[in-house]
């Protein structure tokens, strides 16, 4: 009985601990997120996307073709390019700084950076 006990209360704290932990990074997740788009290396765009109320679309046209850019719900995509390969489109919706959107035949690239202020650090070298 003593055993059945020890096991019950042990997975009870973990249980507990595993809801506080998940809480508490949903909480914590930064106010706000910058999409910058760059074409040739240059920022031509910064975007809000957490002051996005309404869906929009905008066309970026280049040397060697267009890309339409897509902001919805706190995120961004390349929706429709005329690129040979389409691996831009393809990627889908990004809303965090893990990956960039790429779209090496436009030379275009959609990256998002944190709006709070003194995280310039990645959570690696913390």
């Amino acid at each position: 009985m003593r055993s059945t006990r020890f096991w019950v209360i042990l997975f009870s704290v973990l249980l507990v601990t595993a809801a506080a932990a998940t809480l508490i990074i949903y909480w914590a997740r930064p106010a706000g997120t910058i999409a910058n788009i760059y074409q040739n290396g240059i920022c031509i765009f910064s975007i809000d996307l957490s002051a996005a109320a309404e869906p929009y679309s905008f066309t970026v046209e280049g040397k060697h073709g267009e890309n339409t850019i897509t902001v919805e719900g706190g995120q961004i995509c390349i929706s429709e390019a005329d690129c040979p390969d389409q691996v831009c489109v393809h990627q889908g919706w990004i809303s965090n700084s893990v990956i960039p959107v790429v779209c090496l035949p436009h030379e275009l690239v959609i990256q998002i950076e944190d709006s709070a202020p003194g995280n310039s650090v990645d959570g690696v070298s913390r």
